[in-house]
């Protein structure tokens, strides 16, 4: 087992949701499973599930792998892991057909697949008829890997959860009630795959994948959303509708989680989480010092406002992830909230308001995005198809929810600072050129509670 310890060690730095860029892991073997592979006689699938240690917390990751005779692989060698053992060549399990065969059937199956310390049940959601399919995995992913299975009538994807944690994955658990409870704004869900493992510390269980329907030939919202932007195509529209669906969205999330009133608890975390952002950014971004006194201000008046009941939201939601589809309109996508929270934070309710403040920002950076790819633009003309699509979201979005709200909510406007604020500093680490879109944001905002 050393052997494919090292094997694995050296191969995960180099993929995609692989938390711990720039350095080695250090792995530990909690344990693995197994999934027969019927219609394939040269295929072995086994899943392991390693603790890296090198990361603190510990990241847990599940690596599924297929073995296959060295002599027999045909598979590319950018999908080789190694070879561990003689003989043996160790394939990328998800981009090996025998795996997502075997993993679809576990998922949408009530049965159980076992190996030392862990198992893994299948949960199925809805009937799937069973048809020829085709699988390939979608490029572009960074923290899962998702394997299309394409068919004639009911083609289907399936997420597998690269870094594992434990409890009921909110994506899971959001898009299959939302689903189950008639949404046309979300694919059906077809079922889920749950581990069980004990890492010394106890048992725990875990979400390793999930699968829901596909929709082919559909394009997101933020590719949608540009192209109109760049012709100068008024979006105000589209807008409107994707604030309605957005609304329906959280009455009904309302309607089947649990809801409740801000405690004083809630309201300091929130306004803690705030200030800690801006002192971060001050640190890390200069500009953001002669805008303090503003931004201080509009979260102090936040923090005295009236706040809407806390319930499960979306919890990272822009542009990308939401497909337009013809007949259906918006169909909104990955409820897992955002990647880099803890997950008992991404299951706790939360201010619907929150996800209407990351769609204003991402309306933001197409326009942001194009005035950086065209300078010659006009200066004008980008941000005031921003504006107009921003006033059409919000204006939908209250005409479905029943809530009043304008952009100068006290709340609304902090949540979007917030996100600014968020975004210089990330833009600074990494895409400095593009720190000025949040900047003039935040100007634009401090410049509204005038």
């Amino acid at each position: 087992m050393d052997s494919t310890l090292a094997c694995l060690a050296a191969w995960m730095p180099r993929q995609r949701w692989y938390a711990g860029k720039g350095r080695p892991p250090s792995l530990r073997l909690v344990g693995w499973w197994d999934l027969s592979a019927h219609d394939d006689a040269n295929a072995r699938i086994r899943t392991f599930l390693v603790a890296d240690e090198a990361a603190l917390p510990v990241v847990r990751y599940q690596v599924p792998v297929v073995m296959r005779p060295t002599e027999a692989v045909d598979a590319p060698e950018a999908t080789w892991i190694g070879s561990p053992e003689p003989g043996v060549t160790f394939i990328d399990g998800p981009t090996d057909p025998a795996y997502a065969r075997a993993l679809l059937s576990l998922a949408t199956g009530d049965r159980t697949a076992t190996g030392p310390q862990m198992t893994a049940t299948g949960h199925p959601a809805a009937h799937l008829e069973e048809e020829v399919r085709t699988a390939e995995v979608l490029s572009g992913e960074q923290s899962n890997t998702s394997i299309i299975h394409r068919a004639a009538h009911t083609p289907v994807i399936c997420k597998v959860f690269r870094q594992l944690s434990p409890g009921l994955n909110p994506d899971i658990e959001l898009a299959t009630a939302l689903a189950q409870a008639g949404s046309r704004h979300v694919p059906a869900s077809y079922g889920w795959v749950e581990g069980r493992w004990n890492d010394g510390g106890g048992e725990a269980t875990g979400s390793l994948a999930f699968v829901q329907e596909f929709l082919p030939d559909v394009e997101d919202a933020w590719r949608v959303a540009l192209r109109a932007a760049a012709r100068g195509d008024d979006f105000s529209e589209p807008a409107g509708r994707l604030g309605e669906a957005t609304a329906e969205v959280h009455l009904l999330l309302a309607d089947l989680f649990p809801t409740r009133e801000n405690s004083s608890a809630d309201r300091e975390a929130t306004a803690a989480t705030w200030h800690r952002r801006l002192t971060i950014a001050l640190a890390e971004v200069p500009a953001i010092a002669e805008r303090a006194a503003g931004i201080e201000a509009v979260y102090r008046r936040a923090a005295d406002a009236a706040w809407p009941r806390r319930q499960r939201i979306h919890g990272d939601y822009h542009l990308g992830q939401v497909l337009h589809h013809a007949e259906r309109g918006w169909v909104l996508l990955d409820f897992e909230g955002e990647p880099l929270r803890p997950m008992r934070e991404r299951i706790e309710p939360d201010l619907a308001i929150r996800d209407v403040a990351g769609m204003l920002r991402s309306f933001d950076y197409v326009a942001g995005s194009l005035r950086r790819d065209d300078p010659e633009r006009s200066p004008d003309g980008v941000p005031a198809w921003a504006a107009r699509a921003r006033a059409a979201f919000v204006a939908g979005y209250g005409a479905r929810s029943g809530v009043v709200l304008d952009q100068r909510d006290p709340v609304l406007t902090a949540m979007e600072l917030d996100k600014a604020v968020y975004e210089a500093i990330y833009e600074s680490r990494n895409r400095p050129t593009w720190v000025a879109i949040p900047l003039r944001a935040i100007s634009r905002l401090l410049e509204s509670t005038d």
